[in-house]
């Protein structure tokens, strides 16, 4: 064998060797931050009985810690609040429940995947169990994949667990849910989470009714048809008790209005996801039954103030502020503003004013994380807001849409024989702006 080829394998095995180490120092950084998170929540906890209270709050001390510290590690960190809450409850159950597991991980022997097999099959394992479950899990971490480590333990917690999988089912069965979740390129997943026999019958009733559609007129493979029949089902199905009847889902399209016209190919934005092709916008608009457009100048009429005349927010200003927000305001949460409160950045009741600068969509955890909990907000202009921790950390917050209207200098058509004064603008108006092409 050639010297130089020996010389290159030893490279490349240099190559592999360096790669390994920075996996262990991957581990190490997971396990240096679930030691810093647990830390941390201790902290916040120990001190919670310090921090003042607002008046007539309807959490205690030590939900206001918990929730101030949540919501602050997810700012931090840029993650929605709840992958926060996992995070903190994966962080304990290292630092508390599965020590051997926190050795292993910080001595680089097995990824934050692995650890996290470990933990999501030990949640329900109690107490008595879990170092049983955990010494028999970690025997082969080290050498398989966490795919395999995952199924192995799934396999030995079935096997050591001291509930019957019909207790266990009984609890399992409360969290069930659906899930939306955005993906590239104008798509989106929709994931039901209930009793496998549910979703099995689900998935094998939308099967058959795809191969029934089959046949030689038939272009759609097998794949898009199930795709077809399930999302025919879920927008224009009907259950047993009547429920969906006459009930039709509802979204906001936002479309540019040259996109309208064909004249432009700027993206649509659909409410609770993101950017839509130009073609798919213009076909959801052609098939609307009536449109909102939004202009910011007074003459169009869109309230952007009634001041303290009115708690109430009226219905042209709630379309300006659902355009402009899209989701709820408060950093890194993704709650559609369709399901949000609008709430008074300054309290009503503290001389807030209903007004575009003074309100903000909140859902219904966010609003209450700002009522209960030291976190403050102020608009900064053009729809920024600026959240302050409890700690006195800020984080801002983008609109979806900047809407603001844009000066241009009036163009007289003939100039007059002699020039008169202009006279004084009312109170109130925007005198020489134009509107913005308005989205619909």
């Amino acid at each position: 064998m050639k010297p130089s080829f020996i010389a290159e394998q030893e490279a490349l095995a240099a190559h592999f060797e360096a790669i390994a180490e920075a996996e262990r120092a991957i581990a190490q950084a997971f396990a240096r931050r679930a030691e810093l998170v647990e830390a941390g929540r201790r902290f916040g906890q120990a001190r919670a009985n310090a921090a003042v209270r607002l008046p007539g709050s309807r959490w205690d001390a030590a939900e206001v810690a918990e929730r101030e510290f949540v919501s602050e590690l997810a700012c931090t960190i840029r993650i929605p609040r709840r992958t926060a809450e996992n995070l903190i409850a994966e962080s304990r159950a290292l630092a508390v429940e599965l020590p051997a597991t926190r050795v292993a991980l910080a001595a680089g022997e097995i990824s934050y995947q692995h650890a996290r097999a470990v933990i999501n099959q030990a949640w329900s394992v109690p107490e008595e169990a879990k170092p049983a479950f955990e010494a028999a899990v970690l025997r082969a971490a080290g050498t398989v994949t966490a795919s395999k480590l995952k199924y192995r333990a799934r396999l030995l917690r079935e096997r050591l667990h001291p509930e019957t999988i019909r207790a266990r089912h009984q609890k399992s069965v409360r969290d069930r849910a659906v899930f939306f979740e955005p993906e590239p390129d104008g798509m989106a997943s929709l994931t039901l989470y209930d009793s496998a026999e549910k979703v099995a019958g689900a998935f094998e009733r939308v099967t058959l009714a795809a191969l029934s559609l089959q046949g030689s007129g038939e272009e759609r493979t097998l794949t898009q048809l199930t795709a077809d029949v399930f999302a025919d089902v879920i927008l224009d199905g009907v259950t047993p008790s009547g429920v969906g009847k006459g009930i039709r889902g509802a979204v906001n399209v936002t479309v540019p209005v040259l996109t309208l016209m064909g004249l432009s190919e700027e993206p649509g934005f659909l409410e609770g996801y993101g950017p839509i092709d130009p073609d798919t916008a213009r076909r959801i608009a052609a098939g609307a039954p009536s449109f909102t457009r939004i202009l910011v100048h007074p003459e169009t009429g869109a309230v952007l103030s009634v001041g303290r005349d009115r708690y109430k927010v009226p219905k042209d200003l709630k379309r300006l502020l659902r355009v402009r927000d899209k989701t709820c305001r408060f950093p890194g949460c993704n709650k559609s503003a369709a399901h949000c409160d609008l709430d008074h950045s300054v309290d009503w009741q503290f001389d807030g004013v209903t007004a575009h600068d003074n309100l903000a969509h909140l859902c219904r955890a966010c609003h209450a994380l700002k009522s209960e909990t030291g976190w403050r907000v102020v608009h900064l202009g053009d729809g920024l807001l600026e959240w302050t921790s409890p700690t006195g950390r800020t984080f801002v917050s983008e609109p979806a849409t900047i809407i603001h209207s844009a000066s241009t200098a009036a163009k007289p058509a003939t100039p007059p024989a002699e020039p008169e004064p202009e006279p004084e603008p009312e109170p109130g108006s925007d005198s020489g702006e134009t509107p913005e092409p308005a989205p619909f």
